[in-house]
């Protein structure tokens, strides 16, 4: 079976060392939607949403999500 996991960026904004990141997600293993906010201060990513043991993602979307982020913000 292929789980599509999707990861949009809707808002950012940089201040100073932090970056805040407004984004969605779909978990296609639970068929759910997320929109949360997430943080980089540095090359470090914060939020619940990306937590490797508070996220409600899956483990492949959580994993997929922090790839995506670190990827299209280059940290």
């Amino acid at each position: 079976m292929d789980i599509n996991h999707h990861v949009t960026v809707i808002d950012f904004i940089e201040k100073g060392h932090s970056l805040y990141v407004q984004v969605e997600v779909f978990d296609g293993e639970t068929n759910k939607h997320f929109r949360e906010e997430v943080r980089f201060l540095d090359d470090l990513l914060y939020g619940e949403l990306v937590h490797p043991t508070k996220s409600p993602l899956s483990q492949p979307c959580r994993t997929v999500t922090v790839e995506y982020l670190r990827n299209h913000f280059g940290r």
